[in-house]
């Protein structure tokens, strides 16, 4: 059933203390129709731009940590949690139950997908709305064309995120209101990752190398951004030769570049919008930010220095292996193992802001969330090159990263695929990329290094490595069964 009311909800969407960035600066029209709203150009920008701030929100749940939780904390990089929320996650106990009415729970909302059926739902609504407008409304078609692009962009992305995090999900490609998306049957994988497919060809006949308004680079959907969506698509899929089209074309167009590895240079990436970003959730503005966020869980000391240990615990041991040349730029630019022999400190996200010098002062964390960037495509066309039996071209890319961090050539003491998902946990640790690489490294390759104690490979063959849902959303939804590791052990 078609809505009447716009759902819009920019207001509750923002996270926390969060305002909002610039192009997501608009007034609240959640009490506007579909009579009264879809009038003008600034219309239609507004609601694309909502598309972006739902992300946010989804991506921002249980307390800013959500695609730090998906992508990383399952992994190698966590040994530990000091916050009892949190340690079954790091843990792998994805079915610790949730207290009745206990819905803050950080593992409630992450066994939950209805932010991501709000943010297709809104895509839905810009690309069945925006046609219907009268052409002159817009300064030129491509306009008009470019926020319909971006609204499948967008639901690329979140179809392509869903799978990767449950698999099997609803697919829906017409307005509904958001709850209804738990009263539809599940569709298989690969019909999800199809549907991703559809949307993202579709994006890339619409968008362009340039955003309409140029301030939105990195932050809004482009051809960069979709390319490299595709490029993460296909890697997954284990369709190597499309991800070298899309990862080269990235590559090829000029548009981004390598930051230097020295501390200011580097930490840069992540306060957003660098020379690296293709694709960013915006959260670095002047009235953005937010009290929580993965800075809050992973900083301390002279980070930040509210708190004197860190929630989340990464092992020196497993630093110290994993950045044997110490000499590494990356590992003196934004690792501390000497604040505390028990752990260290990851200092990516410490663009730290406070409202006082005093010692009860208000922090805020203002980092962008980095999703795709230019060194990561960079490391995903090794992988690709390799899988076809490149291996020069694949040793060629691997080099060119191992030299912005100040190392020498790859030696060859160890496999190169090995050597390639070894350079991506450096360059990349804690940015969400970690868990699905160690996926397609077992996957596609037959290598597994996921630690014994989260999950080993006969879990992994029974795709314990996909969250299970929610007991609330089976409860909602006969029709959903749970995913296939957990719908075997005790819920």
């Amino acid at each position: 059933m078609k809505r009447k009311i716009l759902f819009l909800m920019l207001t509750s969407l923002l996270y926390v203390a969060s305002s909002c960035s610039k192009f997501l600066d608009i007034e609240p029209v959640s009490s506007a129709t579909d009579e009264n709203f879809w009038k003008t150009q600034a219309d239609a920008n507004d609601a694309t731009a909502s598309i972006y701030a739902l992300l946010r929100k989804a991506l921002n749940q249980a307390s800013g940590t959500a695609f730090y939780a998906y992508g990383d904390l399952l992994t190698d990089e966590f040994t530990s949690s000091s916050d009892q929320d949190f340690a079954p996650i790091i843990n792998m106990q994805l079915n610790t139950p949730v207290p009745a009415g206990e819905s803050f729970r950080p593992m409630y909302p992450l066994r939950r997908y209805d932010i991501f059926y709000q943010v297709i739902d809104q895509a839905n609504r810009v690309i069945q709305k925006l046609p219907e407008m009268d052409e002159s409304l817009f300064d030129d078609l491509s306009v008009r064309d470019y926020y319909i692009g971006e609204a499948y962009f967008m639901r690329a992305f979140a179809y392509f995120y869903m799978a990767r995090v449950w698999g099997t999900v609803p697919i829906i490609t017409e307005s509904v209101a958001p709850i209804n998306a738990v009263n539809l049957a599940v569709s298989r994988e690969s019909d999800v990752l199809d549907q991703s497919q559809a949307d993202l060809t579709k994006a890339l006949t619409l968008l362009k190398w340039e955003n309409i308004d140029k301030n939105d680079f990195a932050v809004r959907g482009s051809m960069g951004a979709a390319l490299a969506l595709q490029a993460h698509l296909s890697a997954w899929r284990g369709e190597y030769p499309d991800c070298i089209q899309a990862a080269e074309s990235v590559l090829e167009s000029s548009l981004y570049s390598f930051v230097g590895r020295d501390s200011i240079g580097y930490r840069s990436i992540y306060q957003g919008k660098s020379n690296e970003g293709i694709f960013e959730i915006s959260q670095n503005g002047v009235n953005e930010g937010s009290r929580n966020g993965i800075g809050y869980y992973t900083l301390a000391g002279p980070y930040y220095r509210i708190l004197t240990d860190p929630f989340f615990r990464i092992s020196q041991d497993y630093i110290k292996n994993l950045f044997k040349d110490t000499k590494d730029k990356r590992f003196k630019s934004v690792f501390d193992v000497e604040y505390n022999s028990n752990y260290a400190l990851c200092t990516k996200y410490a663009n730290v802001r406070y409202s006082s010098t005093t010692s009860n002062a208000n922090a805020v964390f203002k980092n962008n969330m980095v999703i795709f960037r230019y060194s990561d495509i960079k490391l995903l066309l090794a992988e690709a090159m390799a899988a076809i039996g490149n291996n020069g071209a694949a040793e060629t890319i691997l080099n060119e990263i191992r030299t912005q961090a100040g190392l020498s050539a790859y030696d060859k003491e160890e496999p190169l695929i090995q050597a390639i998902f070894n350079e991506r946990a450096r360059e990349l640790f804690l940015e969400g990329h970690r868990y699905y690489d160690l996926v397609r490294l077992y996957k596609h390759f037959g290598v597994f290094k996921f630690p014994e104690g989260k999950m080993n490979q006969s879990q992994f063959n029974a795709k314990k490595y996909f969250w299970p849902f929610d007991q609330s959303l089976l409860d909602a939804n006969p029709m959903l069964n749970q995913t296939p590791f957990w719908g075997m052990v005790n819920m």
